[in-house]
């Protein structure tokens, strides 16, 4: 194990004593006889760890530790004293030591207390580069003016402990500002717990959200704190908020108006400091018009309210988007590619029913399928979804024979890239005009597991408007858990407004 190590001590006995215990051990050891001395080693020679007498002529121990923990908070600093007291001792901790030990020095505690601190600052250095990657998959990406005007109802609604209402479509990047509200705000250092309320069934969502008692209810073998109990002092993002059933409605409103939950089961009220911020992509005005929503909810989650603009209001931001996301995907091990900007410009030209994340999808798929170094028009338009709205699409691939007999339902012909391209059943993939609105034919998969999806997002659309897009009947009548259902809408992006 190896380190940099400052002893700074005023006694020429005690920085020899622990300059032969350290460098036995094989770390560096960087001696200072006066405190002036040591903030200037420490500046120069970067140590990971500072040994400081408390009692020193000149600046003491603990004005040296006040200047070291100005210049570096993450610098682990153990007070060393031939005379401490309890009081001395938590005064030092109170300013940021980290350990304190006694004279004369055992060579056993030494060693422990380096060993103690260099490992709790190694965690702490990883536990910041690990935050730090993290925090890069949460950056907003874009210079364009309505980003602009995002991005300033961010930085002025971060500092305050204001509710936020987050409204945008599907996949513009609700989540994003909803982190980027809580980073930058006081509570940074605290929890940010994310709830989806629309992926929770609801006989389920109170228990997530305020927790239960042990026994409350039949299958609770356990007590569980719920996301506002763990949220306490930090940030909880209620994620699609207008999913939420009139009661939790009004639980919630409860937790907003006196910063009290009660777990059910419990006679117990419990205080919590929880900011909330809440998003939708629903009309919650038109919502309280037809009596599912609360009205007083909805005022008091609005207090700051932010709209993100749709990928297609702002296609000046797609180059800097493609380039974030290749990154991210040659971070993980991909191939670094390089965009033309004509291939750029198809992708600034599609319109993006399924915004930035339809957007990070296709180019990863791209990335993935591309073969050369460099994206091209052609690469481009091969995996961009088919648009009817006059968006840069695929042109059809050119007939080809049939490569082997199947049965009637299901042909395989070749496809642009040489691989089997699978035509699904008339049944799914074209539905009658009365069925509802006219939408272009879907492009033609080209792997297996293209097709399975391409079917099933079809089965979905055509279940969704037999029963007039009532999600709770058609996840009953298809035998699937309505979470089920929510997560592969939101998969293949299908919504009543385009696929209805």
């Amino acid at each position: 194990m190896s380190g940099r190590i400052l002893v700074i001590d005023d006694e020429a006995g005690i920085r020899e004593s622990l300059r032969m215990i350290l460098e036995y051990e094989g770390y560096v050891c960087v001696l200072a006889a006066t405190g002036e001395e040591g903030l200037s080693l420490a500046r120069t020679e970067a140590p990971d760890l500072v040994f400081s007498d408390i009692k020193m002529p000149g600046l003491d121990g603990l004005e040296v530790l006040t200047r070291l923990k100005a210049h570096d908070e993450s610098l682990p600093v153990v007070m060393i004293s031939g005379h401490g007291t309890v009081a001395t001792a938590v005064e030092a901790t109170k300013l940021g030591a980290m350990d304190f030990i006694e004279k004369p020095l055992s060579t056993e505690r030494v060693l422990l207390t380096v060993r103690n601190a260099l490992n709790a600052s190694r965690l702490e250095q990883e536990n910041r580069r690990l935050r730090g990657a993290e925090d890069a998959r949460y950056n907003i990406v874009g210079q364009s003016p309505a980003l602009m005007q995002v991005l300033d109802a961010v930085g002025r609604a971060a500092p305050t402990n204001a509710t936020v209402l987050v409204l945008g479509e599907s996949g513009v990047g609700k989540e994003l500002v909803a982190r980027a509200i809580h980073r930058n705000s006081l509570r940074s250092r605290e929890r940010f717990v994310q709830v989806n309320c629309a992926a929770i069934p609801e006989e389920l969502i109170e228990s997530e959200l305020f927790g239960h008692e042990k026994g409350s209810f039949t299958g609770a073998t356990d007590k569980q704190i719920g996301k506002f109990e763990l949220a306490d002092r930090g940030t909880i993002f209620l994620d699609e908020v207008g999913d939420m059933s009139q009661k939790t409605q009004a639980k919630v409103l409860r937790v907003l108006q006196e910063g009290e939950v009660e777990r059910i089961g419990s006679q117990r009220t419990l205080k919590v400091d929880v900011r909330v911020i809440a998003a939708t992509n629903k009309d919650l005005e038109a919502a309280i018009g037809e009596g599912t929503f609360r009205e007083d909810l909805y005022f008091r989650l609005s207090v700051i309210p932010v709209h993100v603009p749709p990928l297609r209001e702002r296609p000046e931001d797609i180059p800097a988007l493609v380039k974030h996301f290749a990154d991210l995907f040659a971070a993980d091990g991909g191939r670094t590619r390089r965009f033309t900007p004509d291939a750029l410009g198809v992708l600034q030209q599609h319109r993006w029913r399924g915004n930035i994340r339809e957007l990070k999808n296709t180019i990863e798929r791209v990335l993935i399928m591309a073969r050369g170094d460099v994206v091209d028009v052609a690469d481009v338009r091969q995996f961009l979804r088919v648009d009817g709205t006059g968006a840069a699409a695929a042109p059809p691939p050119p007939a080809a024979p049939v490569l082997a007999p199947l049965p009637a339902a299901v042909t395989v012909a070749e496809g642009a890239a040489g691989l089997p391209a699978y035509q699904v059943p008339p049944t799914l993939s074209e539905v009658p005009p009365s069925a509802g609105p006219s939408r272009p034919p879907a492009p033609k998969p080209t792997t297996l597991r293209e097709f399975k999806e391409q079917v099933e997002r079809e089965f979905l659309v055509e279940k969704l408007r037999e029963h007039g897009w009532n999600i709770s009947r058609t996840a009953e009548v298809i035998d699937t858990p309505r979470s089920n259902l929510y997560k592969k809408l939101e998969q293949y992006e299908i919504t009543q407004e385009k696929d209805g």
